[in-house]
């Protein structure tokens, strides 16, 4: 549900003022202050590198090519050099398979290849694009894209086969690509695995996909938007990604994603992923779950919309599913299950539910040994920060486990969860389990936690928590600061019996499963609606009015400030509010959605 509130631009707890300022007035290609080698956010490291994706950054001072309709588009790219500009005819379709090479190219000299509409007729650069750019003025179940015209000023590349993978595909050894105004998609029938990929093994570096909708059918099987395989230096910003999905009993695949990496054996990053609106059923971004030898590092990921339309839930009046009418396979908005130093911040959330695999969960951090293909692989250095999450079946999965066939990943930890809004934690509409965050530290074992300043009602549960009895624990875990319901069970055992620690954990016994299962756990100064048993230092309110928020009634808040007179006010250990600092929220996250 929304919020009344503005941004009036209060400093958060995490990040200095002056540091916060820069965040939201800089503009969005900035590096920011706090993009710095070596520089942390609690237990994570932020990213080494980032992504220069400004205009200005990869120029392209050579000759013009204008490729009229009708022309051979790859005979062009086969003779473009460093520097030229590619000009495809603007409302004109290409078919094809288009092939990108190698060329020695560097960052002086790139090649772009765009619209040949001029750049008054595209939104300016930082602006993302709709698909009103293309001609069209509006797609069922997806927010109003407010258009001011539907004139077509994009050129687009189809990928005409029932299989397969294009219609984009870069060389081995391609580099400095920039791609402006274009629509990528593909023909109906069949299954279409990657819009946009590198060819298998092979390395690319230098690319950026600029104002750009990238998108599927209605109702065929279209499995990613963009793969990354084993690039580096790649930026996606200020572009649209709709109708990635896989149809559930009688598809032929399983999981689809916007945009997907993290499994290669070549380096992979850094990343930028920025300003993008990002739909697909069962990942919006997703790194890992595939095999590798190497973790990528130094992935960016702000003011993204990571979206998925409510009339793919079955049962909703305006119902869209594959041509069979069965559902699309539906899991979460974001998972990292091979990825370490990632800054995920400024993003809006929206719409995931459960019943295929998985239970709605918006966010999951979990390092994963796919099919025993990825020994290497670790979700490590991870800060989620001014996020707004709203529909969902679950807050955060935080779980280190085995993969199906039993081999374990590196390493699980040093997150840093901080100042986020959870709203509308759904269980019984949205088939989820009503839990604000679970964490399971087994295998590996969980370690360097912080969840500080957070704002979340989860109906059921607030923590569902797994660790084995008898062994490791979860170490260095904080919880401080925050603003959460204790739900109708407070804490529960992800499952497992008396080897859980966990077992047995209920509604009055929260210190006792903190001792149990954490190791030199820090639990201090939040407000637990409805909680009892915590230790001292935290508040336990009964109901959402004895908080001092107005006008909430059965976990639903119109706004998130708390009154002068709420215990809450002031009562974190920095002397702001408890909960996450909602001007800063609404800063970050202004105009992403």
């Amino acid at each position: 549900m929304g919020t009344s509130v503005k941004w009036h631009g209060a400093a958060a707890s995490f990040v200095p003022s002056l540091l916060l300022m820069a965040i939201f007035l800089f503009p969005a290609d900035s590096l920011l202050l706090y993009a710095q080698t070596g520089r942390f956010d609690g237990p994570a490291e932020l990213p080494r590198a980032y992504v220069r994706t400004a205009l200005v950054d990869s120029p392209s001072r050579g000759r013009d090519r204008m490729v009229a309709a009708g022309g051979n588009v790859q005979q062009v790219i086969n003779e473009a050099a460093c520097g030229d500009t590619i000009r495809l005819h603007a409302g004109t379709t290409f078919t094809g398979r288009f092939v990108f090479p190698a060329k020695k190219c560097d960052d002086s000299s790139w090649i772009t290849i765009r619209t040949s509409a001029p750049d008054s007729a595209l939104p300016p650069e930082g602006i993302r694009i709709s698909p009103c750019y293309a001609g069209i003025s509006s797609l069922p179940g997806r927010p109003d894209f407010q258009c001011t015209s539907t004139q077509n000023v994009m050129a687009k590349l189809e990928y005409a086969s029932k299989s397969g993978s294009g219609p984009i595909v870069f060389a081995s050894g391609a580099n400095h690509y920039r791609f402006i105004g274009l629509e990528v998609t593909r023909a109906g029938g069949g299954t279409i695995y990657n819009l946009i990929f590198l060819e298998p093994k092979a390395t690319a570096d230098h690319l950026i996909f600029d104002r750009m909708w990238i998108h599927g059918l209605a109702q065929d099987e279209t499995t990613r938007g963009l793969q990354l395989g084993g690039s580096t230096y790649v930026g996606v910003v200020d572009s649209f990604f709709t109708d990635f999905h896989c149809v559930a009993i009688s598809g032929t695949c399983v999981d689809a994603q916007a945009i997907g990496g993290g499994n290669s054996d070549n380096p992979m990053g850094p990343y930028k992923i920025l300003n993008n609106f990002l739909e697909a059923g069962a990942e919006d971004i997703i790194f890992g779950g595939g095999p590798a030898t190497l973790s990528p590092a130094d992935i960016e990921i702000r003011r993204n919309h990571l979206f998925r339309p409510m009339n793919w839930k079955p049962g909703s009046p305006d119902f869209v599913g594959g041509h069979d009418g069965r559902p699309f396979i539906v899991k979460n908005n974001f998972e990292l299950k091979n990825a370490q130093r990632v800054l995920f911040e400024g993003n809006v959330l929206e719409n995931t539910w459960g019943g295929f695999s998985q239970a709605g969960f918006s966010i999951l951090l979990t390092p994963k040994n796919q099919s025993n293909a990825c020994s290497a692989c670790r979700v490590t250095d991870v800060t989620i920060r001014y996020n707004r999450i709203r529909h969902v079946g679950g807050g955060f999965a935080i779980a280190n486990g085995l993969s199906d066939a039993g081999g374990c990943a590196t390493d699980g930890g040093r997150y840093s969860i901080h100042h986020n809004l959870v709203q509308d934690i759904e269980a019984e509409e949205l088939k989820g389990n009503g839990v604000f965050a679970q964490l399971f530290g087994m295998s590996p074992p969980l370690h360097d936690v912080a969840i500080d300043h957070n704002t979340g009602f989860a109906p059921r549960v607030l923590f569902t928590v797994g660790a084995k009895a008898e062994g490791p624990k979860i170490s260095n875990f904080v919880f401080t600061n925050n603003l959460v319901a204790a739900g109708a069970w407070q804490i529960s055992s992800t499952g497992g019996g008396p080897g859980n620690c966990a077992y047995g954990a209920g509604k009055s016994n929260a210190a006792e499963v903190f001792d149990r299962c954490f190791a030199g756990a820090k639990v201090t100064h939040n407000a637990v609606v409805g909680g009892s048993g915590w230790p001292k230092q935290n508040l336990t309110p009964k109901n959402l009015d004895e908080v001092g928020y107005s006008g909430a009634r059965n976990s639903i808040v119109s706004d998130y400030h708390l009154r002068p007179d709420s215990r809450a006010k002031n009562a974190a250990t920095d002397g702001t509010d408890l909960g996450a600092d909602i001007d800063a929220v609404e800063g970050a996250t202004s105009g992403v959605r």
